[in-house]
């Protein structure tokens, strides 16, 4: 611990000014029309759990992959893949989530907290079903907090400006990077689990 570290609730609060009038009073504790229209329109979201370790995972469909229920509720599904469950383990462990929508081109983003159960129920994995192929299983939160986020941060990003985008050959591809990763495992057979892998349906 170095002697700038802040440690206290005090003196992090010092080193900030008062909350602005709309950032105080923006949070509200259930989906309104805007909120549904934005998850609607939304491809793409972050999932942040709570476990032993935090976790934190990309989940990107067609727009409007999320559902909205009667009840408020989102129906969030969780598409076959690798069967990495890291994010499902941590709820089983813990309720708590954090999500982060995002619309491609619109500065804003919207933020979920609440809790969350993993459902297999049936009816809602039909809902969610996509050219005949249902997911695994849903995650169904209930929000707590609901609150659209500011667009400053990807503006400084610049994160929907083309100009700014990395070619995708400046970095080793991933098939590279978890042969040299993962012991024992050649850039050969990375490749060609990853080929296997890219060959699966999408859905």
């Amino acid at each position: 611990m170095g002697q700038y570290d802040v440690t206290t609730a005090e003196q992090l609060l010092g080193h900030y000014g008062e909350v602005s009038f709309r950032a105080a009073r923006k949070v509200h504790g259930s989906v309104d029309q805007h909120d549904r229209d934005f998850i609607a329109r939304s491809p793409f979201l972050v999932l942040a759990t709570v476990g032993e370790l935090p976790d934190v995972s990309p989940r990107g469909d067609l727009p409007g992959f999320v559902q909205v229920l009667d009840d408020g509720s989102l129906l969030v599904p969780d598409r076959r893949g690798n069967n990495r469950i890291d994010s499902l383990l941590n709820v089983v462990q813990d309720p708590r989530v954090a999500l982060i929508f995002l619309i491609p081109g619109v500065g804003e983003s919207l933020r979920v907290n609440g809790t969350a159960a993993i459902s297999a129920d049936p009816a809602l994995l039909s809902r969610c079903a996509v050219e005949g192929s249902e997911p695994a299983t849903v995650l169904v939160v209930t929000p707590v907090e609901v609150l659209m986020q500011c667009p400053r941060a990807l503006k400084r990003s610049r994160i929907w400006d083309p100009s700014t985008y990395t070619d995708p050959d400046d970095l080793a591809p991933m098939d590279v990077v978890l042969a040299d990763q993962i012991p024992g495992l050649s850039v050969e057979e990375s490749i060609a689990l990853g080929r296997a892998s890219g060959d699966k349906p999408l859905w």
